[in-house]
């Protein structure tokens, strides 16, 4: 099993803290909120990570690059920085991150399609964007999307509405509205699971291609895409004021996405 995670956009409604890195590098505690969406996963036993990159994607790359050093204590002799000693290792020694540069400009579809390379080798995978976490139970959405056998699932929860929201006939979507004015019900909270061989046939090559208002849509069309809905914790850094709401409840140990 894998987990996709969509890290390429530009972030312009929370431009005043990422313009100098890539929203899902936007640190909650010491770490950036991207490590934690990818700590909720690997709680459930999902350490091999898809990354798509676009926007300030190498900021991405080095911090990967990096991570070994940057997260434990080493003995370095000077002179010959190939003759380095690390003196602890960490729980995601063992996390394979496959990062992929999608395109700059490309639309969540696009970026997905673009890493299809790297999910030849699995029948289902996990999806969901770089800046939301939650304390979703993600053993029970996979199980949850076995027993549908819809070619997508997604993880539909309750916060103030503006975002896609989602209509439900027994757990099933029958309407998909992005970004409504005033309504009521589930919106996507992403970590979506879908069938690795059946997804393809709504995706194309082109980087125009939206996730949220072209593919879903269309599986909706075709009552290919089912909900599990999450009455638990969900938050999305989308905002300055998400930023910090979510950094004051990591600095009072009060974070209820962190589940490992």
């Amino acid at each position: 099993m894998k987990a996709v995670i969509l890290c390429g956009g530009q972030g312009t409604r929370i431009r005043d803290v990422s313009e100098i890195v890539p929203k899902p590098m936007l640190p909650i505690g010491n770490y950036p909120v991207l490590w934690h969406i990818m700590k909720i996963y690997a709680h459930a036993g999902i350490t091999d990570f898809v990354i798509c990159l676009g926007y300030k994607g190498w900021q991405i790359k080095e911090f990967f690059l990096e991570y070994k050093a940057m997260t434990s204590d080493f003995t370095i002799q000077l002179g010959h920085h190939n003759r380095i000693e690390f003196h602890n290792g960490s729980d995601e020694a063992q996390w394979r991150v496959t990062l992929v540069d999608t395109g700059l400009n490309a639309q969540t579809g696009a970026r997905l399609w673009n890493a299809r390379a790297y999910l030849d080798d699995t029948d289902r995978f996990c999806l969901t964007y770089g800046d939301g976490v939650a304390d979703v139970d993600v053993r029970s959405l996979l199980e949850a999307h076995a027993r549908s056998e819809k070619v997508g699932m997604l993880t539909g929860v309750r916060p103030a509405g503006r975002f896609g929201e989602l209509e439900l006939q027994a757990n099933v979507v029958t309407s998909f509205h992005e970004k409504p004015n005033a309504r009521a019900g589930c919106i996507n909270g992403g970590f979506m699971v879908f069938d690795a061989e059946r997804v393809w046939s709504y995706l194309h090559d082109g980087e125009e291609l939206n996730l949220e208002q072209e593919v879903l849509p269309a599986m909706v069309a075709d009552r290919q895409l089912a909900m599990y809905e999450h009455r638990g914790f969900w938050q999305c850094m989308d905002t300055f004021r998400e930023y910090t709401l979510l950094n004051e409840m990591w600095k009072r140990q009060e974070a209820p996405w962190k589940v490992w």
